[in-house]
């Protein structure tokens, strides 16, 4: 089965291009390049969701490791509802124990009042620094998440497919696994090649745009359609 495409976008032109580009959903976050993602606002999650495609945000309220206290939880456990009542189809999130588990409890707490069989869940990249994907993978399954995003450990996907194939198989039907972190287009059929569900991706380039001593120096990015186009191509969408 030919995995589909998802794009990682940070604004409404962003979602613009995921939909004629053909992706079937987008995770939706901010600050992306500066942190690996975090929470976007309530207006953009408005704003994307009226676009016509899936928008996923991403539930992650501050940069830096997964294991979080009980604010944390709490916030992000508002940030979840808030985001589903602002028309999410969806919600990408993840937390640690202390000793690199997943941690169910505070899934729980994350996902208290919400309907599994409406929203989808996908567990992000704290699955890369986890001690045991394995059994992270068993007990996501369990917890009702639909997929889980990874690179298989690696700073690139192209450079854990070993470990993709291998989550893929463990997975075996459980729980979708969506190949992403630093995917180029040329590594796309590769990354296909180990049996993964989507590949995601944000074919992301930087708008040089200074704001001066306030507004810090150096630009932001935006989707390029071309890159998303082409990635949409070389998974055959």
């Amino acid at each position: 089965m030919t995995p589909v495409l998802e794009l990682a976008v940070q604004d409404v032109a962003g979602a613009r291009i995921a939909r004629r580009a053909g992706a079937v959903r987008v995770e939706l976050c901010t600050a992306l390049g500066a942190t690996g993602g975090l929470t976007p606002s309530l207006g953009m999650i408005e704003a994307v969701a009226a676009q016509g495609i899936a928008v996923h945000p991403l539930i992650r309220c501050r940069p830096g490791g997964f294991v979080y206290d009980a604010d944390e939880i709490a916030v992000m456990a508002r940030d979840v509802r808030a985001a589903v009542s602002a028309g999410a189809a969806g919600v990408v999130l993840g937390a640690l124990t202390p000793d690199m588990s997943a941690d169910r409890d505070a899934l729980a707490r994350l996902l208290d009042g919400i309907d599994p069989y409406a929203v989808e869940v996908t567990f992000h990249r704290a699955m890369d620094v986890v001690a045991d994907r394995a059994t992270a993978i068993d007990t996501l399954a369990r917890s009702g998440i639909i997929r889980v995003l990874t690179s298989g450990g690696a700073p690139r996907c192209i450079d854990g497919l070993d470990a993709l194939s291998g989550m893929v198989a463990h997975a075996h039907g459980r729980i979708q696994v969506m190949a992403g972190g630093g995917i180029r287009v040329e590594d796309i059929a590769a990354v296909a090649g180990t049996g993964v569900d989507a590949v995601h991706l944000s074919a992301r380039r930087t708008v040089t745009d200074s704001g001066g001593p306030g507004g810090g120096s150096g630009g932001y990015d935006a989707v390029d359609e071309s890159l998303a186009r082409a990635a949409a191509a070389a998974l055959g969408v």
